[in-house]
């Protein structure tokens, strides 16, 4: 078996955790007997010093070229100017356009050596294991807006179809199947057409999954739920700019966004892997970043994407096996706790992994 990442490492931190998640995927492809050839390219703040542009043209040719994508992080301070014509951010809102990647996984587990330090009781965090799945291309993100004009005025506005909002939910309904058989629907259904119409076509696509429950709840409701009773969900399907806001919070559960991956996928089974952090400049080039959420979703683009379950669960297990022996990044560690570099963490995880 032989299969092409497009490697797109980014801004900040993103090129320093990509090389650690790479070197896990290697020798877990390997251990397989899979050949994983990953090819670089470049998106977000990079691509616009190199290409002018965040999203290049010879970018989105590797991306078509490949069996998935494999991405860092965009951003940075050097553009972070919001009236700037361009900027790295829009890279990762082509790139998701142009795929039609509209269903983005978030898995928030938690993992038992982790339980003790996160913000919340552990007795709360005991069976831990959300998957969040976010429409990702349609919503407030990509409705029609309006700069600010004379007349000092600026909106956004926040949009869905019938069909945007069917196919997120099928792949929501789809996934409970294979989990606890429970949906959780997040929208504010109360104040908003858009999410009337999101709440209407998830109850009907229920209809077609009698073996699965679903639950509606407002977003603000469920917002301060997720954090007191978060072993109660199962799935939580959600639109673009919640989702966005839900599952970061979420980070809260795992104890630190650095734990957290994520797989973006279209129809096709195509898929864009990233972890949910940003770039992280304030330690870019010190080999401080937590690379698991990237390692993590590199197991995720193995399992959805190259269908190689095996090595995707071997690599969740040797990240299980690493904290479970103690290495901890700084984000992770607790007091006086000895760290390790992003390298390190990887080289521990190696140690760890087998089939």
């Amino acid at each position: 078996m032989k299969f092409t990442v497009a490697v797109l490492a980014g801004d900040g931190v993103g090129p320093e955790v990509v090389e650690a998640a790479i070197r896990v995927g290697s020798r877990a492809a390997e251990l397989g007997n899979a050949a994983v050839e990953w090819i670089p390219g470049a998106i977000g703040g990079a691509a616009i010093e190199s290409d002018g542009d965040p999203l290049p043209e010879s970018t989105l040719s590797l991306c078509r070229g490949a069996d998935a994508v494999l991405l860092g992080a965009v951003g940075g301070p050097r553009w972070s100017d919001p009236n700037a014509a361009v900027r790295p951010e829009q890279g990762l809102l082509r790139i998701r356009k142009a795929f039609d990647l509209f269903a983005n996984l978030r898995p928030v587990k938690i993992f038992p050596a982790l339980a003790p330090q996160a913000p919340l009781r552990p007795e709360l965090l005991e069976g831990v294991d959300i998957l969040f799945v976010r429409e990702l291309t349609s919503g407030i993100y990509f409705g029609p807006r309006q700069e600010e004009n004379p007349a000092g005025e600026a909106w956004d506005t926040m949009r869905y179809s019938v069909e945007e909002v069917e196919r997120v939910a099928r792949v929501a309904f789809e996934a409970a199947r294979t989990r606890r058989r429970h949906v959780v629907s997040v929208d504010k259904a109360n104040v908003l057409a858009s999410m009337r119409l999101w709440r209407r076509t998830i109850s009907r696509v229920a209809r077609d999954y009698p073996d699965v429950g679903l639950e509606h709840q407002l977003v603000d409701s469920f917002a301060m739920q997720q954090l007191t009773r978060p072993r109660d969900f199962d799935v939580v399907v959600t639109g673009n700019l919640f989702g966005d806001i839900l599952s970061d919070a979420a980070a809260v559960l795992a104890g630190s966004l650095g734990m957290l991956p994520s797989a973006s996928l279209n129809g096709d089974g195509f898929g864009l892997y990233e972890p949910i952090h940003g770039s992280a400049p304030d330690i870019a080039g010190r080999k401080l970043a937590n690379p698991l959420g990237t390692i993590l979703s590199v197991a995720l683009l193995f399992r959805h994407s190259l269908g190689l379950d095996r090595l995707a669960t071997a690599i969740e297990n040797a990240v299980e096996r690493a904290l479970d022996s103690g290495a901890r990044t700084r984000d992770i560690a607790r007091g006086d706790e000895p760290t390790v570099t992003t390298d390190g963490m990887a080289d521990v995880v190696l140690e760890s992994l087998h089939l």
